[in-house]
């Protein structure tokens, strides 16, 4: 549930493709919900991936567009396969520009191992281009699996830490949360095993809370625990925001033990995610003006 760019709400393949007439040019790969998880996120593991996010009703983006991908087949054509360009049309694919929090086009983000790393907006000259692509790369360089560069080798993995993992992966969740809570007890700094202990303990909850928990909680909206659990289902189906507005509205409306209880819960949650996720700034944020 956590990471840098939070993109658990397009990891389904979704069913519609991309619309419009604009062309993608050679050497660049058109982006939708569709494709995003394995033409974006994949193959950031293996080379840097640049997103274009732009509009064909823009001359600015059109332009970046043709500059990037010749720069892109120039890069690629010889070797093997340096960077990739990926371009988001954000008229067709408006939830892939959301999750980059687009404000304008042209917006360029660079993306390495999943994460963004570097980005720009607004129209570039081609030696500027050709520089920046030049620093995103040897900033990368040995650090994926592909680019015709020698990867470094990723650590053997702990054992104990692989079947922690296999458990998780299974839906064994006690399982799981035994083998993380010993690797843990052996080293309590463990970051991985603090995390996926606060997954699963809000798992193994949210999981088992009613399916009237929704109904139950908007007909008596100062009922602590039935908030409490439909905040639980609502985070359970990606409706972060709506959560923590939920239990923030109910911080402002109690006091003394109930207070403190839906306070300590909703710490908990933001906990779930990245710290620079807009949910958990914006949620951050508005919890501290419920309290002071």
């Amino acid at each position: 549930m956590a990471g840098a760019v939070d993109l658990s709400g397009l990891k389904q393949p979704a069913s519609a493709g991309a619309g419009g007439d604009a062309p993608t040019p050679p050497g660049a790969v058109e982006i939708t919900e569709a494709n995003f998880e394995d033409d974006v996120l994949v193959r950031s593991n293996e080379v840097p991936v640049v997103v274009l996010l732009w509009s064909p009703r823009s001359d600015a983006c059109i332009q970046l567009a043709d500059n990037l991908a010749g720069l892109a087949q120039a890069d690629n054509a010889a070797t093997a396969a340096k960077w990739s360009l990926a371009m988001v049309n954000v008229d067709v694919a408006p939830r892939v520009a959301q999750v980059f929090g687009v404000e304008a086009v042209p917006t360029v983000v660079a993306l390495a191992a999943g994460q963004p790393v570097t980005s720009f907006q607004g129209p570039q000259p081609a030696d500027q281009l050709r520089r920046w692509v030049d620093s995103l790369l040897s900033a990368t360089a040995g650090k994926l699996s592909g680019g015709g560069e020698e990867a470094e080798q990723p650590a053997p993995v702990d054992p104990a830490l692989a079947q922690a993992r296999e458990h998780l992966d299974a839906g064994d969740f006690g399982a799981a949360r035994d083998a993380y809570q010993v690797l843990l007890d052996a080293d309590p700094s463990h970051a991985e095993a603090k995390g996926a202990l606060r997954q699963l303990t809000f798992l193994e909850r949210a999981t088992g809370r009613g399916p009237d928990a929704l109904r139950i909680a908007d007909a008596a909206p100062d009922d602590v625990e039935a908030a409490l659990a439909a905040a639980d289902v609502q985070i359970l189906n990606q409706d972060v925001s709506a959560a923590f507005d939920r239990l923030i509205g109910l911080v402002r409306r109690t006091s003394g033990d109930e207070r403190t209880l839906v306070r300590t819960r909703l710490v908990e949650l933001f906990e779930l995610f990245d710290p620079a996720d807009p949910d958990v700034v914006a949620g951050r944020r508005n919890l501290a003006n419920a309290l002071y």
